[in-house]
């Protein structure tokens, strides 16, 4: 009990707490650090709070002090938490920005920021520099981590350029001031960045169901644990949190999604529990058909960020050989935490159950209340009927960094307007339909692309955007990159008229930090058009 009640709030002590109880956990990674590259790939919880430890050093070395801004943006890879726990052990306000696919979306970012110090990946850099985009804001002190790189230039300061100083004083800010800053998925636009205390983060349950003794949920101590996610997420904090306190015998990093990276990894640490973006499972899947004895030993595969379709879920609980594997799915927001969340076993995925009844995208509040409200009038809407999805929790973030004009717009005395479209399920659930901006009237992309996915087994992605005047359009990533016309005309069989498909490859579509694609670039990208039925007000 002891140990339960010292938890961590603040993410400075994450990892020095995991050293001091002596939690077993050793961390096995795909590629070394960014932040140390000399280190290896394993990892225990001493070596882990000395990564930190060390970071908090060439940070205090560059510049960063108590009440700084440090923006990171780096290669997606676990030191993101590991930086800012550095920095939150100086008191700075760390800002974690994944390698956005757009570099004046990043330059536009770090307008917000003004950092007092810039960690960025060398091949981050590199894309920076190529479309001219200058770094040297006054006051501000860049240090690029990774690999050399030759856009690179020269003079960039490097880790051992600032290290070597005095060991900087360790000063926690409070509870309810800000921690940590992380950004939106931007599937619309430019990602806003969320700032949380301790108070909206580990200090709330929330974010610390992970670490409560959950049957068949939660880590066990022979466990292996794997994880596939955006590490520059909120949901890496959670993660850590809970699969730290719980110790679980390994914790695999995946920073890289490609199929023989994953291979290799889950090959040489076979997991009993299994996590990444539902778009990223979509892609293993073919790993799921080709080397199902990747996945003969999970227990418990778990997807967050975004809804998950029923394929994915039965392809790999059918490649699962445990007796009664489960999938347990989350649906959030940076902002809030969750939505919605659920769990499926393999007779709940089955075909042909009733998509206004699937296990998932019909779940309960994780720990939050919901409500479900007329868009134009704000009133409560009956079960059956769709509107706009209000949250009310204690782990709602704090403002938008730069934008709080546009955290107030969605801020509704304790409710927070989402912007997601779902109904009242009965029995206290929610079904998910779409978001506000991607809606389609009279029907739900989430089930229409479902089942475009049930009946074409080749595709590992199936996107529907809807135009105002003509027929929706299917947009395919097939993995040979070619569909067949009478293979497309029995898939749409007995669903309603849609335009004639269009593919595309998997690795050219528009998608975010978290992989979800961006409807609204792909529309332009495709059609030219950004006329959509939704209005993206509450994006």
């Amino acid at each position: 009990m002891a140990a339960r009640s010292q938890r961590p709030v603040n993410v400075g002590r994450l990892f020095h707490w995991a050293a001091e109880q002596g939690r077993p956990t050793v961390m096995h990674l795909d590629r070394p650090f960014d932040i140390a590259p000399d280190s290896g790939t394993r990892f225990d919880a001493p070596a882990l709070a000395a990564t930190v430890e060390d970071a908090a050093g060439w940070l205090h070395g560059a510049g960063l002090r108590h009440g700084d801004r440090l923006a990171i943006v780096k290669e997606n890879h676990y030191d993101f938490i590991l930086l800012a726990s550095a920095a939150a052990r100086l008191g700075a306000l760390p800002v974690m920005i994944a390698p956005i696919r757009s570099e004046a979306h990043i330059r536009t970012l770090l307008t917000r920021v003004s950092p007092k110090v810039l960690v960025m990946g060398t091949t981050v850099l590199e894309r920076m520099t190529a479309a001219g985009i200058a770094l040297d804001d006054p006051g501000m002190t860049l240090v690029a981590v990774g690999g050399d790189r030759p856009g690179v230039p020269d003079g960039t300061l490097r880790i051992d350029d600032v290290r070597g100083g005095a060991r900087p004083p360790v000063r926690f800010r409070g509870v309810h001031e800000p921690m940590l800053v992380t950004h939106t998925s931007g599937t619309t636009g430019v990602p806003k960045l969320v700032v949380h205390s301790p108070a909206t983060t580990l200090a709330a349950v929330p974010f610390r169901i992970e670490s409560y003794r959950l049957p068949l949920m939660t880590s066990r101590p022979g466990d292996v644990v794997a994880s596939g996610i955006s590490f520059a997420h909120n949901r890496n904090l959670s993660w850590t949190n809970g699969t730290l306190f719980r110790g679980p015998k390994k914790m695999v990093i995946l920073s890289e999604p490609g199929l023989d990276n994953v291979a290799r990894m889950l090959a040489a640490h076979p997991p009993t529990s299994l996590e990444a973006c539902p778009n990223v499972f979509q892609y293993w899947e073919e790993l799921a058909d080709t080397r199902p004895e990747l996945f003969a030993g999970v227990r418990r595969f778990i997807s967050t960020f975004d809804a998950v379709h029923p394929r994915t879920v039965r392809k790999f609980l059918g490649a699962s050989r445990v007796r009664l594997p489960l999938w347990a799915w989350g649906v959030g927001q940076s902002e809030i935490a969750g939505i919605a969340a659920g769990v499926a076993t393999r007779s709940m995925v089955r075909p042909g159950r009733p998509r206004a009844h699937d296990a998932t995208n019909v779940g309960f509040p994780p720990l939050v209340r919901v409500k479900v409200v007329d868009p134009e009038t704000g009133r409560k809407r009956s079960r059956g009927k769709p509107g706009l999805l209000m949250v009310r929790t204690k782990s709602r973030c704090l403002t938008y960094l730069g934008e709080d004009d546009r955290h107030r717009a969605k801020d509704q005395g304790r409710w927070w307007n989402t912007g997601d479209l779902g109904e009242y399920a009965g029995y206290g659930r929610i079904r998910l339909i779409d978001r506000e901006v991607d809606m389609i009237p009279g029907m739900s992309c989430i089930e229409l692309e479902s089942t475009l996915l049930d009946r074409l087994d080749r595709a590992s992605e199936v996107i529907l955007l809807g135009v105002p005047g003509q027929p929706p359009i299917p947009v395919l990533c097939m993995r040979d990159d070619a569909l067949d016309p009478q293979e497309w005309d029995r898939a749409c069989r007995g669903l309603p008229e849609m335009d004639k498909p269009r593919l595309v490859p998997w690795d050219e579509m528009p998608r975010t930090a978290t992989w979800k694609v961006r409807r609204g670039e792909l529309r332009e990208q495709l059609l030219g058009s950004s006329d959509t039925y939704g209005t993206g007000q509450w994006t």
